[in-house]
């Protein structure tokens, strides 16, 4: 299907435009939020997929990114309490697609910045979920995340709220290109595919510079992943899949999603999967493994679906 997009506005009065593929013989519904720096029409391929096999897809672009950012400012989610404002966007796009599917099954998919955005839907949000996919995510940002948050508030301090944070993208973005040396482009650690990184810089929605606090919010999201008590508030029978690549930066390869499947299985998650994905890098759903990947989510997703 063509993808049809509409303008919303969230709860707490943010507006969204989301992307709406809609399957001709509806029998779920995927809600796909999308990494940073990017936006939720590059999932167009994998609605295509889903679509196919009966699922309406919906891909907001999160406040600051895509088509949403001429709401708002580039790369920024807010200057206050960011994350929930994220949080609320996308439970926004949930209600708007439950209601367009009354009684369907409704699954979220999360890649990157938008699988820590999921990882804190599903202890909000998790009741009526069918299931969740996070991909290239983690169960911790690193030793160095509370020195992270501490400069993200110094430098928003300094420099304004909105200040395009270049010390981020260096100790983030350009440190995980290096780990791909000799590198072609900026980057290659998204994928092994030259012509998706080339679309990829070619997009002028993508690769762009976020702000401090919105860099703030992440790490600061960071803290409470593995806490106890709140994974306590995820429905048990929630079904999670966590997807990742063998030498993904972002999610330490097998290492961070392996430590949040044991931290999930701890608070009694029943239905808890890793699967991994042999050299694959960041966006998997752009890497040459693609396919592989596509099958595999499209056939978890299909055996929860009813």
């Amino acid at each position: 299907m063509t993808a049809r997009g509409f303008q919303l506005s969230s709860a707490r009065g943010t507006r969204l435009h989301v992307h709406h593929w809609p399957a001709a013989a509806p029998r779920a519904v995927l809600l796909v939020v999308h990494g940073m720096a990017e936006h939720g029409a590059r999932y167009a391929r994998l609605a295509a997929a889903a679509n196919a096999q009966g699922f309406a897809v919906y891909a907001p672009d999160l406040p600051g990114h895509g088509l949403s950012a001429a709401f708002g400012t580039r790369g920024h989610f807010a200057d206050a309490e960011g994350w929930a404002v994220a949080l609320d966007a996308i439970h926004a796009v949930r209600l708007r697609a439950a209601a367009d599917h009354p009684g369907l099954p409704l699954f979220l998919f999360g890649h990157s910045m938008g699988s820590f955005l999921g990882q804190h839907y599903v202890v909000e949000h998790g009741e009526g979920l069918a299931g969740a996919v996070l991909s290239a995510t983690s169960g911790s940002l690193g030793p160095l995340r509370g020195l992270g948050a501490a400069l993200m508030r110094i430098e928003a301090a300094l420099f304004g709220k909105r200040h395009e944070s270049a010390l981020a993208e260096a100790l983030s973005f350009k440190a995980f290109n290096k780990r791909f040396a000799p590198t072609r482009t900026g980057f290659d650690w998204l994928s092994r595919d030259a012509a998706e990184v080339d679309a990829y810089i070619a997009d002028p929605l993508c690769g762009f510079r976020c702000t401090a606090t919105l860099w703030g919010d992440l790490f600061a999201a960071g803290a409470s992943l593995r806490e106890g008590s709140r994974l306590a508030r995820i429905p048990k029978a929630l079904p999670l899949l966590l997807i990742c690549g063998t030498v993904d930066p972002v999610s330490q390869g097998t290492a961070g999603p392996a430590l949040l499947a044991a931290a999930y299985r701890e608070a009694g998650l029943a239905d808890v999967t890793v699967r991994s994905y042999e050299n694959g890098r960041h966006e998997l759903l752009n890497d040459i493994c693609r396919d592989e990947v596509t099958a595999d989510l499209l056939g978890w997703l299909a055996a929860r679906s009813g």
